[in-house]
């Protein structure tokens, strides 16, 4: 059978953080449980479509999964099953922020079948918690964290942000050394980005262009700065026996994230719910964002009987042509630090990658920023501290 991931956007906060440019937003419970039955009913259109898929991972993300009730993520769990193909070894995780998680909602949701849990405490800084506009404290994490490990949760991934207004590496590194001291799973660390239409972006704006300038910054760490904080985080997080094995995540042996991974190999995935995209047989799909467009639309979902599968719920479908298959697939797959691997490539497309690619490679090993070893392509330390130019030079004209 063919592999499927399934994503399921519940776009639901309690709070917006200051930084946040997500999809989400508070909502009463009546318009969280239409929401909930919107979901269900996407589930039961796609299952008789999807019976040739086996799904290997499930993600409910957010907004915050974990402000709703227990008993209907729950339900959307047992939908899931129902509905879907769940291959028994499925990794199923769930977003949850501090402040939001019970025993009664950790309980519920081991006994629903998730068995990952990814947390987000972004700082142990109750300063830069407040700053972040965070509902939670340092302490709440870890009463969570320490509950979640005694129902028992043996996947738990704690996210970490770093670049943040008047942050030193020094307060940076502190967070990373309480996190490691509690020996979570896996680790995600994020450089903030100051995102348009945020009240961060209000405050930080100018700071921002300064910093990308490699200018003197008045409130954000300057460029070398946060390049400070990064490899001090990377050491710690590796000397404690984490692999990074991406450009933001670390794990312990065998306990990487296998739904993201999915994402940088471009397996097909489904996405649930508004805003969610999928990419269905190289055709990405996009949802509406608009709630209210979105739950008219799941009492009665049907294909609108263009050429392409596609629904009412979908404002975009997009078929992805050859060349932006073989674009996604290295600039995704040199986000992992094995990078891509020439057989991959040939079976996906079934050409050499140095007949599409050799004198990008070439060129890049030259400048020492790509390595080319025993069958696998991927970034050099000093590739990685300039990915993003790297990732570039495999866009075709």
């Amino acid at each position: 059978m063919k592999n499927l991931e399934i994503y399921i956007h519940t776009p639901f906060c309690v709070k917006k953080c200051e930084y946040c440019d997500f999809l989400s937003f508070p909502a009463d419970d009546a318009t969280q449980l239409r929401y909930v039955k919107g979901l269900m009913a996407e589930m039961i259109f796609y299952g008789p479509l999807m019976k040739d898929y086996q799904v290997s991972t499930v993600y409910i993300g957010g907004g915050t999964p974990s402000w709703l009730n227990e008993e209907w993520i729950a339900a959307l769990m047992e939908g899931v099953f129902e509905c879907f193909n769940v291959a028994e070894d499925a990794e199923i995780s769930i977003e949850c922020n501090p402040g939001t998680l019970t025993l009664n909602k950790l309980l519920a949701y081991r006994d629903a079948g998730i068995n990952r849990l990814s947390i987000g405490l972004q700082s142990a800084n109750a300063d830069e918690l407040k700053l972040l506009g965070r509902i939670h404290t340092f302490d709440q994490f870890v009463t969570n964290y320490e509950v979640a490990r005694n129902v028992g949760f043996k996947n738990i991934n704690v996210d970490l942000m770093y670049g943040l207004p008047q942050q030193t590496a020094d307060q940076y590194l502190d967070t990373v050394n309480r996190i490691i001291r509690l020996r979570p799973d896996h680790v995600s660390a994020y450089s903030l980005i100051v995102e348009k239409g945020t009240p961060f972006y209000e405050k930080y704006k100018f700071d921002m262009v300064r910093q990308e300038a490699g200018m003197r910054t008045e409130f954000l760490p300057n460029e070398d700065e946060l390049y400070d904080m990064e490899k001090a985080g990377q050491a710690a997080l590796k000397e404690a026996g984490y692999r990074q094995y991406e450009t933001s995540n670390y794990a312990r042996e065998g306990m990487e994230c296998r739904h993201n991974i999915g994402y940088w190999t471009r397996e097909n995935y489904l996405g649930l719910g508004i805003g969610a995209a999928s990419l269905i047989e190289n055709v990405r799909y996009t949802n509406t964002s608009d709630i209210n467009d979105y739950l008219s639309g799941c009492r009665n979902i049907h294909d609108t009987g263009e050429e392409i599968f596609r629904t009412n719920l979908h404002v975009a479908a997009d078929v992805i042509d050859r060349k932006g298959q073989m674009e996604e697939f290295m600039f995704l797959g040199l986000r992992m630090n094995e990078g891509v691997t020439r057989e991959n490539f040939e079976k996906a497309f079934g050409i050499s990658i140095d007949a599409i690619y050799r004198d990008t490679i070439d060129s890049l090993k030259e400048q020492d920023l790509l390595i080319a070893k025993a069958g696998h392509i991927y970034l050099s330390e000093r590739g990685k501290d300039v990915a993003n130019y790297v990732m570039a030079q495999f866009l075709m004209d």
